[in-house]
């Protein structure tokens, strides 16, 4: 498919990554780095969401953010030590100059049984995920996440081959993320209420993230040159942004983007999928590379970015 000019967002078909010829997964490839390079964000298609998979996730959003505050409350993100859980309205704030952000969300994390090793231990952004007393909802939601998630790592074999380091590289970087699945309300602006965002300009934290719209507008996109873009819907595409993380590995080669939402003229639902690495996953500038940050660890730099992000709460705001 043709990519739209930049900085408008280009649309990259990643079918190629899965071919057997080099030549074809080096030109998506080529595809990729482009995008990563100028402006950090792109639309993808040949993604591993089947006809009629989103609609249901879709679907299953709704039904969640339909129940009563009560039910919602009883999962509450403020119940969890590991970013799981229930965000309710202005209870994040991702521009600290700005105010509280005006949507809802809910978090899940990597699944993982009652006895993994890393539950009993209560490693870091290792705990047991809070579902809504909903049926079916449990299991529709996780085949979500695991598409979400194939696709992430595919994606990242193109990068490997963009930036000309071994093709596995970050197989074992991201084979137990801390991925988060997260379901997005932004409600209705009303007459007579102040311009606040749905969501406050912010770059991501992990190395991608992946999304999908309910068509509704609303996502901006800030430009090398400081305009802010829209960014909509393409049928049967999702977007994909780089974040922070992957950024930092690169050295600043590859470009984590600020982005914001604006609030919408009806409510607009949104399912994004944060892909960041393990948490014991070092997070050292490839080799090669502009070496500008000292290493890290996947954890600890999520850890970092998350207290920021609810700073304040603790500050009384």
């Amino acid at each position: 498919m043709p990519a739209l000019p930049l900085p408008a967002l280009p649309l990259i078909d990643i079918t190629g990554l899965r071919s057997r010829h080099l030549e074809d997964r080096r030109a998506v490839a080529a595809e990729l780095g482009r995008a990563c390079r100028q402006i950090g964000f792109f639309y993808v298609v040949g993604h591993d969401f089947p006809d009629g998979a989103m609609d249901a996730a879709f679907a299953a959003s709704h039904r969640f953010f339909a129940q009563t505050q009560s039910a919602k409350d009883t999962l509450s993100i403020k119940r969890s030590d590991n970013d799981i859980g229930y965000i309710a309205l202005e209870d994040e704030q991702l521009d600290p100059s700005s105010p509280a952000d005006y949507k809802e969300a809910f978090n899940i994390g990597l699944e993982l049984p009652a006895d993994h090793p890393e539950i009993l231990a209560k490693a870091p952004f290792r705990g047991l995920n809070f579902w809504p007393d909903l049926p079916g909802w449990r299991a529709e939601l996780l085949q979500i996440y695991d598409r979400f998630w194939s696709t992430g790592r595919l994606i990242h074999k193109g990068f490997c081959l963009d930036l000309g380091i071994a093709e596995d590289f970050f197989d074992d970087k991201i084979d137990a993320p801390v991925g988060t699945l997260r379901l997005l309300h932004y409600p209705t602006r009303r007459d007579g209420e102040a311009a606040q965002l749905g969501a406050g300009a912010h770059s991501d934290y992990g190395n991608i993230t992946l999304l999908a719209t309910d068509g509704v507008a609303g996502l901006q996109v800030r430009t090398l040159d400081g305009n802010w873009i829209d960014a909509p819907t393409i049928d049967g595409a999702l977007i994909c942004n780089i974040g922070d993380c992957l950024m930092r590995w690169t050295g600043d080669v590859y470009v984590s983007t600020p982005h914001r939402v604006v609030r919408p003229a009806t409510d607009r639902y949104s399912i994004a999928f944060f892909l960041d690495p393990n948490p014991e996953a070092d997070v050292s500038t490839l080799p090669g590379f502009p070496d500008k940050y000292p290493p890290t660890t996947g954890g600890a730099y999520l850890k970092e970015r998350l207290d920021q992000t609810y700073q304040h709460r603790s500050d009384g705001a």
